[in-house]
Parts: C-alpha cells; sequence; structure tokens
C-alpha cells in the first residue's frame, strides 16, 4: 500500500516523457459481472478504466462484504498457484482497508448492503532478471555521492500489468456500481523486485484502493484535480497496524516496515507478505487450482459462508 501514490504520480507526470517507459496494460472482460452495460471511459494518469456507478445507491450503503476475489489458472500460467494467491489476497486486503474509510466490513455469512466481487481477467508476469537487475542499479545509486538526488528508473524490458473486473450488487442481486481496470508497471513509479508476480501484486493493491474509493465517494476515483490524503485508518493499515475493522484480519496485515525494506532491495514480495490468515480450526494449506475451464475451487471456509 503505497498511501501517497496519488500526489507522487501528480508531481512526477507533470515531467514530460515520463511515461515511455510503461508496460501497456488492455481493459478485458471477463465473466464475473453480472452486467457489463453502461460502462463509460474513466482513465487516470496512468490507468485505464471503464465504470459505472449508481451514487444514490452507494452512498445510502453502510454496510458491505467482500467475496474472495478469482484469478484462474488460464491466466500468468509461469506464476505458481502461491504467487496467484499473493496476488488475489492483495486485491482482497486493498479493497478491505479502502472501504472501511465510510463502509462496516462484515464476514461474508452474515448481511451486507452490498457484496463486492472482483477477478483478474488479464495478468502478465514480471521479468525477474530485469528487475532483479534494475534493483541492485538502484541500490548501488544509494552509494554515489550526488548533491541532487537522482530517480533511478527500471529497465524497460518486462514490466508486468494487470487488468481487473469488478461489481458491487445489493441484497436483491443488483448491480450498484462496476468498473474494468487495467495498469501497467512503470519504468518510473514500480518498484523493481526479483519476482515473476511482483507487479501484479502492487498493482493488485491499487485496483483495490481504487474500486474502494468508487464506493466510498460514488464517483470515479479518477481525474480529481486535488491531492488525495489517506485517512488515519490507511497510514495505520499501511505500517502494519490492526486494521479498522477485525474482517480485514483475515486478508492479513501490510507487511510495514519489512515490506518497505524488501521493496527496496528487490526482495520478491512472496518474502515479506504472509499472505491471507487462515481460517479458524483450518491449516494454512494452498488452495486448489481448477483445471483449465473450470472454475477455481474455493476454501471450505469461504464455500461455507457463500452459501
Amino acid at each position: 500500500m503505497r498511501p501517497l501514490r496519488d500526489a507522487g504520480y501528480a508531481g512526477l507526470v507533470a515531467v514530460s516523457g515520463l511515461l515511455t517507459g510503461c508496460a501497456p496494460a488492455p481493459l478485458v472482460e471477463g465473466v464475473e459481472l453480472s452486467s457489463y452495460d453502461a460502462m463509460v471511459p474513466s482513465d487516470g494518469l496512468v490507468t485505464k478504466s471503464r465504470l459505472k456507478v449508481q451514487k444514490e445507491a452507494v452512498l445510502a450503503a453502510r454496510t458491505v462484504k467482500i467475496v474472495p476475489t478469482t484469478f484462474p489458472p488460464t491466466l500468468a500460467p509461469k506464476l505458481t498457484p502461491q504467487q496467484r494467491e499473493l496476488i488475489a489476497n492483495a486485491v482482497n486486503r486493498g479493497l478491505c482497508v479502502s472501504l472501511s474509510d465510510r463502509f462496516e466490513l462484515v464476514p461474508l455469512d452474515q448481511p451486507a448492503d452490498l457484496t463486492v466481487r472482483a477477478a483478474v481477467t488479464q495478468a502478465t508476469e514480471t521479468d525477474e532478471v530485469a528487475a532483479g537487475i534494475s534493483a541492485a542499479a538502484s541500490i548501488g545509486m544509494n552509494f554515489v555521492d550526488m548533491s541532487v538526488p537522482v530517480p533511478t528508473p527500471r529497465i524497460p524490458i518486462g514490466l508486468g500489468n494487470l487488468s481487473m473486473e469488478a461489481e458491487a450488487t445489493n441484497p436483491a442481486g443488483v448491480q450498484e456500481a462496476s468498473m474494468l481496470w487495467a495498469r501497467g508497471a512503470n519504468a518510473f513509479f514500480s518498484s523493481p523486485r526479483a519476482s515473476k508476480a511482483s507487479d501484479a501484486y502492487e498493482l493488485a493493491d491499487a485496483f483495490g484502493e481504487d474500486f474502494g474509493e468508487l464506493l466510498v465517494k460514488g464517483e470515479s476515483p479518477f481525474g480529481s484535480s486535488g491531492i488525495n490524503l489517506p485517512s488515519f485508518q490507511k497510514i495505520n493499515s499501511a505500517m502494519g497496524l490492526p486494521p479498522k475493522y477485525a474482517e480485514c484480519e483475515r486478508y492479513g496485515r501490510y507487511p510495514g516496515l519489512a515490506g518497505v525494506v524488501g521493496s527496496q532491495l528487490g526482495l520478491p514480495p512472496e518474502w515479506t507478505d504472509t499472505g491471507a490468515k487462515p481460517a479458524p480450526g483450518t491449516e494454512a494449506a494452498p488452495a486448489m487450482e481448477a483445471a483449465p475451464g473450470m472454475e477455481p475451487v474455493a476454501t471450505a471456509p469461504d464455500q461455507a459462508a457463500a452459501q
């Protein structure tokens, strides 16, 4: 989680030519949303999106629950099951913390004004060798005596990307908000980490924040001329402190200082993020992968909660 990322983007994008080292990311429709109608383009500085929101209905809602994000095994096949789970969990955690700014988060087995579902629709793995070289070069620059700090861009090769879709439905199953979202890693803004999952992992959290903001404000999270300062609960969560609502604990806490140090050193996110917490009474076993053409298999607690 990067609470001040919007401010950083706004300042750096003003310098021409910084976006030339971006990984292209297409908007991709999946099959998880109940409707893809009436979405309108709403792009940000580095993000493509199409969205729809029933503002009055969304702002009237007070409680929300999150269905675990799906990441079909046919996408980004070079990722391991553990990396796939880490990326999906980063979406869930980003959503939970972002939504906590206004909503009360409730468990899946309890009624809620809104139910949020998200799915990965496209992903490209990071070239871990190129990312590792970029990280080493960045560390080396820290030992160069310069009067003015100079950012070290990544090698613009093998940058990852991520495409997502999500919706929020009311208790009757009627869609109140939806979004298609896509963003690629950037040579200047994205942290190089020696892992195939690193860019998608970072982008997954960014998506969670963006869709959460759509529901919190009832309007597009893009196009604002001002700087959005993070709430105290977001800052606390980013530091690895307990989240505002206990329901968010199921997705594990942000790595905090360990995550910051790991990012600066180019360490894989798998080394610093412990991922989701196992449900009470279960062991921390990886979720089963579905065969091609089949839906991913949910864990037993999630299946029970969704009934």
